[in-house]
């Protein structure tokens, strides 16, 4: 798992990791008894979005909230030792995401080995720079969804984001499905998975574990 360690949008609007992408999936691969290692892009403890933070911290959320405190930054050593690679989103992503080279390096490697990669809502920020070595984007002709254009307009985003993830994504060639804003919606095109929103973290991860099972 690589989470954003970015944590401000500008001077109005504090950002980070949201938390409910991280720990609602870390939560169904613990419990599937898998390995999980969590990084970030610079290490450390990792801030969360402060609008994701529910007023009462759910019990269940916990162990993966202690994860956060000291993350392992992640590195180039990183790329071909995990069967999935799986991408938390929050707004932090759409800044230190899609041009961190050790992040594209992993992510590539992943692809040329056909292994799981799994993101969710601002998440596939990562994979819009990713390409084959042969330089075919990542996500050319694949069915992906990501936080789409309609729910940055309102969340009052679009003019503070670097770019639109869902515009980018269908830029670079990506087939791009979508449902209402913030309804469950995810997609699995072979080895890639993706979910819309935070409301869908729970779908892309278990379409994950289908992967990986092999269904």
């Amino acid at each position: 798992m690589v989470v954003t360690n970015h944590t401000e949008i500008d001077s109005e609007h504090k950002t980070g990791l949201w938390l409910e992408e991280f720990a609602v999936p870390y939560n169904i691969f613990k419990d599937k008894g898998y390995d999980i290692k969590v990084t970030s892009i610079q290490g450390g403890e990792v801030e969360l979005d402060p609008n994701s933070i529910p007023e009462e911290d759910p019990k269940e959320w916990e162990d993966a909230q202690n994860q956060l405190k000291h993350t392992t930054k992640v590195t180039k050593e990183d790329a071909n030792n995990f069967d999935v690679v799986f991408l938390p989103g929050g707004h932090g992503t759409m800044f230190d995401f899609p041009d961190n080279e050790v992040l594209q390096h992993i992510l590539q490697e992943q692809a040329e080995a056909d292994k799981i990669i799994g993101s969710v809502c601002h998440g596939p920020a990562g994979l819009v720079n990713v390409t084959y070595k042969d330089g075919t984007p990542l996500v050319k002709g694949k069915t992906v969804s990501a936080f789409t254009d309609s729910e940055e307009r309102e969340m009052g985003l679009v003019e503070q984001m670097p770019f639109l993830l869902e515009s980018k994504l269908r830029e670079k060639g990506a087939n791009f499905e979508l449902a209402d804003n913030w309804s469950v919606f995810s997609v699995r095109d072979g080895n890639l998975i993706t979910g819309q929103n935070p409301q869908s973290s729970e779908s892309a991860a278990n379409k994950i574990i289908e992967a990986i099972e092999g269904k």
